[in-house]
């Protein structure tokens, strides 16, 4: 025995029944499992499974009551200066045009040192917290009490391609769900007339990677976001052709039904025409409650000038901000909302006039922010609807280019903030050092950002997954990640 032992191959007897005769002894394994449970595990070839919400309860993922309802996130695309908005650094104002050593990671790599940029606004206090706000938010600095801003936020990537889908999907990689389509996933729609998952651009464009910031991965497509427009048609493509109008989409409705039922009776159902069933109902359900989802015409004149919609500057942004408060009240889960798009100064992201980018996207969205939260406020909205705000990253301390106030990428320190939804307001948490540059005192990923999302909407963030390529894939990674809990309530 003792010279078999040396010779031992460390194999295991499940292993040896598992590789004996080229793993044949798994079909026994299969049939004993049953075809049920293979349906529940496959995957189609094109990555469509035949019915994957076909007897789930879609609440199954609740663990605890619920704070949030709904989700806004207000995305400043391009990337808002962190020390030009609400983390206040006196020391930036007295060491501005200094060259100093201040190690950052942006566009252009990795960096000793550099010209500082001093603060091009002033800061002052507001609220009973005393927070510091920024000359450029005005109107916002009259809700911090109702906010918690997080200043030691930080991300892998410092490039808006990966940056983004970092932010919105958990992964720098395309192909993941994002973090819209994980809440639907785990909660299930409210309203059977409108998207779950509602995406609304800026005027000049959508951002970098288009739809894979809103996708719904390998989910079901009924996963994704659904954009929307605050001009003309809400959704593009629900009208239908003039061959099925006056009626006679409800009787093709009724044809189809009718087909699916013989297949049922023959084979079992047809699980693809059932789901182009769904999809034609939803879209015909949708004709009609998305256009009245966004008569905002039906709103006071209050309100309107609440949200800036009377004012040029404010105007776009406003009526999105508004259109996003009323699918809220519809039951919409997510919303998110895009500031800034297409390339340069159409966005946050600015390389060479600070002063002109910021001022300009700033005043495009400071009044209607600050009406959002307080018509929500005074709605009784706020406490069950979660707003966030952010961009997929923050700006350095100091000039990119040998002139100019212009700032590069920083995804090592950069603000977020929350409000609503089970969260504290009127607290600060998180430091970046004393420039600014680099998150150094209770540092929270962007993962953290979303298992404090999913907390507060009633979900354990390491316990959503989904079964897919033989993992239990979830948003926030094997490795996981804690809500931060400094801004629960």
């Amino acid at each position: 025995m003792s010279g078999h032992n040396e010779h031992f191959c460390g194999r295991t007897r499940r292993e040896f029944l598992w590789e004996a005769a080229g793993g044949f002894t798994s079909v026994a394994l299969a049939g004993m499992l049953g075809t049920s449970w293979l349906a529940g595990q496959a995957r189609a070839a094109d990555g469509v499974s035949a019915n994957p919400l076909a007897g789930v309860d879609p609440r199954r993922f609740l663990t605890h009551a619920p704070k949030a309802k709904s989700v806004i996130f207000l995305f400043m695309y391009g990337g808002p200066s962190q020390v030009d908005t609400f983390d206040y650094k006196p020391d930036l104002y007295k060491h501005d045009g200094k060259t100093i050593d201040v190690p950052t990671f942006g566009r252009q790599g990795k960096r000793a040192g550099g010209r500082v940029v001093g603060p091009k606004w002033k800061f002052r206090p507001y609220g009973e917290c005393g927070k510091m706000v920024s000359d450029l938010f005005p109107h916002l600095g009259q809700c911090v009490d109702d906010i918690a801003f997080i200043h030691s936020m930080y991300a892998e990537s410092p490039v808006h391609g990966s940056a983004l889908l970092n932010m919105n999907t958990g992964r720098i990689i395309s192909g993941h769900p994002s973090l819209g389509s994980w809440v639907n996933y785990g909660l299930g729609s409210v309203n059977e007339n409108l998207p779950g998952y509602v995406v609304m651009l800026d005027e000049t464009g959508g951002p970098i990677n288009g739809a894979k910031n809103w996708t719904s991965g390998f989910m079901p497509a009924s996963h994704q976001g659904v954009q929307l427009r605050s001009e003309g048609v809400p959704i593009l493509d629900l009208n239908t052709p003039e061959h099925l109008q006056n009626g006679v989409q409800r009787k093709l409705l009724d044809r189809l039904r009718l087909m699916n039922e013989s297949h049922a009776a023959k084979r079992g159902g047809n699980h693809e025409l059932h789901s182009r069933i769904n999809q034609f109902e939803l879209a015909y359900r949708m004709q009609s409650a998305a256009p009245e989802a966004v008569e905002l015409e039906k709103e006071s004149k209050e309100t309107l000038e609440l949200y800036g919609i009377d004012r040029s500057e404010t105007h776009n942004f406003g009526k999105k901000c508004l259109m996003a408060r009323r699918l809220v009240e519809r039951g919409v889960r997510f919303i998110q909302v895009y500031s800034g798009g297409g390339h340069n100064d159409d966005n946050w992201d600015a390389h060479g006039d600070l002063v002109l980018n910021h001022t300009r996207h700033a005043g495009r969205t400071d009044r209607p922010v600050a009406g959002l939260l307080k018509d929500l406020k005074q709605r009784g909205l706020l406490d069950e609807t979660l707003v966030v705000w952010g961009g997929e990253f923050g700006r350095q301390p100091t000039a990119e280019y040998a002139s100019g106030t212009g700032r590069d990428h920083n995804s090592w320190g950069f603000t977020m903030w929350m409000a609503g939804g089970g969260v504290k307001g009127g607290i600060s948490i998180g430091q970046t050092d004393e420039l600014g540059a680099k998150a150094v005192q209770d540092r929270f990923h962007v993962k953290n950002l979303h298992a404090t999302i999913l907390h507060l909407m009633g979900m354990d963030p390491n316990g959503l997954t989904y079964f897919f390529n033989g993992l239990d894939e979830s948003l926030v990674g094997v490795e996981g990640a804690e809500p931060i809990r400094q801004i629960l309530a």
